[in-house]
């Protein structure tokens, strides 16, 4: 069984489909709010990266063991095969990369979050079988 396998295998209870859901509904209201104030973009945005990639994890079952599914992975080289925890790893990465950011150009990371955000409803959706609903 690969990677994707236990993803895709893994029922979800709702407990995780709940905090996945409210973690997708709070990145949303995160960027709604960065755009709204300007002076509190940067921290907005950082948040709403966070939670979209908090809502994949619930949808995916147990966020610390998917995190450490993910630093296994990368330590031992095996993820090209495997899109899902290729598309984790690099929105880990990025992540990581706007958190040590001195500056943030803001219009980008605020396009980029929208663009994750939109990647962990797809996820999401895909993961709980159900639409989620739109802003």
């Amino acid at each position: 069984m690969g990677p994707s396998a236990w993803v895709l295998s893994a029922m979800i209870d709702d407990y995780h489909r709940s905090w996945a859901l409210r973690y997708l509904r709070e990145a949303k209201a995160e960027l709604k709010a960065a755009k709204k104030i300007p002076y509190m973009a940067s921290s907005l945005v950082i948040e709403a990266i966070k939670k979209a990639r908090n809502a994949i994890y619930y949808s995916l079952g147990e966020p610390a063991f998917i995190e450490m599914a993910i630093r296994e992975a990368v330590a031992n080289n095996q993820f090209e095969s495997d899109p899902i925890l290729k598309c984790l790893i690099e929105i880990e990465t990025f992540y990581a990369q706007i958190l040590e950011t001195d500056e943030i150009d803001e219009e980008k990371a605020m396009k980029d979050a929208e663009n994750i955000i939109k990647l962990a409803s797809n996820i999401v959706e895909v993961i709980l079988g159900e639409k989620v609903e739109e802003d």
